[in-house]
């Protein structure tokens, strides 16, 4: 089970460091096609998207802590932590935004924090 909640939550870092790329240096090129955004739209959007793909990586950053720190009480605290953040955020996008963000987010992240919990 531990194995299981390991390979979940790395399929969900990588997710977002996809996302995080979609949100920064990919935002002009592949990102705005990616979130339907208009030239205009995408212009006056791109700050706050550059912003957002900061607080994605600090989710990676948790969920990268979750699987690689030594101490194995760590490990699952930002597992957990992380996992249940994508999960919240995901609700919100899912929301608020687009609801097929709820199948890319927030279902890998509540797998990966049931798997964890299993474990």
């Amino acid at each position: 089970m531990l194995l299981a909640a390991q390979i979940v939550t790395g399929i969900v870092a990588l997710i977002h460091v996809y996302i995080v790329l979609l949100e920064t240096v990919l935002f002009d090129s592949r990102g705005k096609r990616v979130f339907g955004l208009t030239e205009e739209a995408a212009a006056i959007v791109k700050p706050a998207m550059s912003n957002q793909g900061c607080y994605n990586g600090f989710l990676v950053a948790a969920l990268a802590l979750g699987l690689f720190w030594p101490d194995p009480t760590v490990t699952k605290a930002f597992a957990f932590f992380g996992l249940a953040c994508v999960a919240v955020a995901g609700v919100w996008g899912g929301l608020t935004v687009k609801r097929s963000i709820l199948l890319i987010q927030t279902l890998p992240a509540v797998v990966g924090l049931g798997l964890w919990w299993a474990a």
